[in-house]
């Protein structure tokens, strides 16, 4: 089954969470049907799909709500995960949905206003997974490999998370400019509705915006988080603290262990994705019979990461893994995240009334309770 280029970039845009312009195989003869229209396959796609959006849903709003519910859990690197966790929900449901119905029917069910709305946003949360991930790792270095003990203030990382999400709108405009809604006439008696890009020169203009995006969305983030990791691993390997600071040190490798696997997580799941997306937009796997499976297959295992973040702050870090243990044995105390730091939690008006007059004791309390370092 060869596919020419108007094809390829139509499946392509229906495709959610691509920056690329996802092939559109409208109807083809019966001895040509694609895979994806065997009842097995679908089958699949379904329970696939409908795991991811799930776990998905579930997993990273239970991060959301740890953060912001737990007051020792409201740190700054805590709410750059916070929002990775909005982006990764932003995916589960603007993305996955769409996705799936558009593959099973191959037509664009979800009208004019929608055409142009989901792409965009799905463009903007994959954006800001990868904005926020660097974001995470220029964090961690700095604190870190330059020893600034002058911790940046929770203001300041909120404007930072503005301006991650302003950097990626602006990233992923070009989804929604760029963009047709359609009724193509495929029999005189059948037509179908479709969404797909519309660049205002050559089909080359897509394929020149999906390399770029390819670079700035995937390639270049990863040297960049690469390069933090790399420095802050070595700065902890080599450092020996005096006294009690060995123990901020465990904390420190424990928790910049977790960042990296978030990472290299993320790294391998959206590979394969983003290597047969090049080959697609360098007119390399066109030819191939079954090209619409593996686009899907290879898109269902790069929407795997959505997922697996919450997994991996459950196991791999005690305050989140006791977090998400108070919440499901539906808890109102926050002991159990700090056991050993023996504090008496109050309720939270009366916490809230006591950060008001001893705010500036806050200084003299940190001696006797070690914040969560995440």
């Amino acid at each position: 089954m060869k596919l020419n280029r108007t094809q390829e970039e139509h499946y392509e845009s229906s495709l959610c969470c691509t920056v690329a312009t996802p092939p559109q195989f409208d109807h083809l003869p019966p001895d040509l049907e694609d895979s994806t229209k065997l009842v097995v396959v679908q089958v699949i796609l379904i329970v696939a799909y409908s795991s991811i959006i799930l776990l998905g849903v579930i997993g990273n709003s239970l991060v959301i709500y740890v953060v912001f519910k737990f007051k020792t859990l409201r740190t700054v690197t805590n709410f750059f995960i916070a929002n990775l966790a909005v982006a990764d929900l932003l995916v589960n449901t603007l993305c996955l949905p769409f996705t799936l119905i558009y593959t099973l029917l191959d037509e664009w069910k979800f009208g004019k206003v929608l055409c142009f709305m989901v792409p965009y946003a799905q463009g903007l949360a994959v954006n800001v997974s990868t904005v926020t991930l660097t974001v995470i790792a220029l964090h961690r270095h700095r604190c870190i490999v330059y020893h600034l003990e002058s911790k940046m203030s929770k203001e300041t990382s909120f404007i930072i998370i503005g301006f991650t999400w302003m950097i990626s709108a602006i990233l992923a405009s070009p989804l929604a400019i760029f963009r047709e809604y359609e009724t193509l006439n495929i029999f005189p008696e059948k037509s179908i509705h479709v969404c797909r890009e519309k660049w205002p020169g050559s089909n080359r203009d897509g394929t020149v915006y999906s390399i770029s995006m390819l670079i700035l969305q995937y390639v270049l983030p990863l040297v960049i988080i690469s390069c933090a990791y790399i420095r802050i691993w070595r700065k902890l390997k080599n450092h020996v603290s005096p006294g009690g600071g060995n123990d901020r040190d465990h904390r420190r490798r424990k928790t910049t262990k977790m960042l990296v696997t978030v990472v290299v997580v993320f790294a391998v799941s959206w590979l394969p994705f983003h290597a047969f997306q090049l080959a697609s937009d360098i007119d390399y796997v066109l030819d191939m019979k079954d090209f619409k499976l593996f686009f899907t297959i290879f898109h269902v295992i790069a929407m795997c990461s959505t997922f697996a973040n919450p997994l991996l702050y459950g196991w791999m870090n005690k305050n989140y893994r006791n977090a998400f243990i108070t919440v499901f044995k539906c808890e109102q105390r926050l002991d159990s995240i700090h056991p050993e730091a023996l504090v008496k939690f109050r309720t939270k008006k009366a916490l809230e009334a006591e950060d008001i007059v001893n705010a500036n004791a806050s200084v003299t309390d940190t001696t006797r309770i070690h914040p969560t370092n995440v």
